[in-house]
């Protein structure tokens, strides 16, 4: 007879002979979404903004974090209403378009907005279009939305067939246009004429444009924004982010701007319950309070960029004309040694998108420096 204790009879722990997780068969074998993560000394592989905020705004961010740290027994405010209304007052200024506050949404980085996307607009029997070489995490948000993911190659050049584009939007009628402009990871821009002319076709068979912009404060042309459609069209999407002109990516906020405010209605449906928190919303506003601080150093990284680009044409190679604040280049027999020399001399960069081809983000002078002479080294 079993022991007792003074709880009741003690009773054995049964073990499983064989348990397997009821894990989706969609997503066994799957790996999940990250770069390679190395502590080396020049890290230029993830896109980031290689400048650290100013001590200023890291009082204000402390500041502003600590009084509302005073109220987090509570709730945060789930429609973030002063934040959208400080977001609305950025984006006026940085694309020369009035957007009413209730046509913002924020997030926690542009993913979960391009996310929430997905949930709302996807979903089973829906479809989703996209262009070759683009962001990879495009797919996963079908995936994990049950949306059926179909795309189309872009160019040689990495630039999209327009004419291409409109033919299968109206003989598939998929649900989401995602258009990334400047796409990753080639930095591609996608001129506002033909924007449009993708925003019509899809509008006539009831098709919603996602314009992901997260590089377009590097941009050339400061009108080649498709915020610029928003009061014009019905059916368009703008996502953001801070992660790369502000400096950001640690605060992780994206946000985004739309047609009408029936969309952000719709994207309530699909946002967790007090998706953003107090913090990150204190934090968020304190950051954009130094908004042309921030931004100033937009100037320093395209200048960079140009700099590394005509330094990697003299070697030979072949770069595509960016507008982000990243480079593509190539076209190597074998990019992997590329990559592993690169490497080895301490220069992480990133392996992405077709065989051949690598992506370098553009980093402080010192950093893009060290990464021409080791690429003059090696190629």
């Amino acid at each position: 007879m079993g022991k007792r204790s003074r709880f009741g009879p003690r009773n054995e722990c049964v073990r499983m002979s064989k348990f397997e997780l009821p894990l989706r068969a969609d997503l066994q074998g799957q790996s999940p979404y990250g770069a390679p993560v190395d502590l080396v000394p020049v890290r230029l592989n993830v896109n980031e903004n290689p400048y650290p905020p100013s001590e200023s705004v890291v009082a204000a961010i402390s500041a502003a974090v600590g009084v509302a740290a005073r109220e987090v027994n509570r709730y945060p405010d789930r429609d973030a209403v002063e934040l959208r209304v400080v977001l609305a007052d950025y984006l006026n200024h940085e694309s020369g378009v009035k957007i009413a506050p209730g046509r913002i949404w924020a997030a926690n980085g542009s993913n979960e907005i391009m996310s929430q996307l997905f949930s709302a607009f996807g979903g089973p029997g829906a479809t989703a279009l996209t262009f070759d070489p683009t962001y990879s995490m495009y797919p996963e948000y079908a995936r994990d939305s049950f949306t059926k993911m179909t795309s189309l190659p872009r160019r040689a050049d990495f630039t999209v067939d327009i004419d291409l584009a409109m033919a299968e939007i109206t003989s598939h009628a998929p649900n989401l246009v995602i258009l990334a402009s400047p796409n990753n990871p080639t930095g591609t821009l996608i001129e506002l004429v033909e924007i449009e002319k993708i925003v019509i076709a899809a509008g006539e068979v009831g098709a919603l444009v996602v314009i992901d912009e997260a590089y377009a404060e590097f941009r050339r042309d400061k009108n080649a924004t498709a915020v610029k459609l928003l009061d014009t069209y019905p059916n368009v999407v703008v996502s953001r982010t801070m992660s790369k002109a502000f400096g950001y990516a640690g605060g992780r906020l994206g946000y985004c701007a739309v047609s009408g405010e029936e969309i952000v209605q719709a994207l309530k449906l699909v946002r967790l319950p007090y998706h953003l928190s107090s913090i990150s919303q204190a934090a968020a506003i304190a950051a954009l309070g130094f908004a042309q601080e921030s931004l100033a150093r937009v100037h320093e990284i395209t200048e960079g960029r140009d700099y590394v680009a005509s330094a990697l044409a003299d070697l030979g190679v072949r770069v595509a004309p960016s507008d982000a604040n990243f480079l593509y280049f190539g076209e190597f027999a074998d990019s992997h040694l590329i990559w592993k020399s690169l490497l080895e001399q301490g220069i992480l960069v990133r392996e992405t998108g077709p065989s051949g081809w690598l992506r370098v983000s553009i980093g402080t002078p010192s950093e893009n420096d060290q990464f021409v002479h080791s690429m003059r080294a090696i190629v």
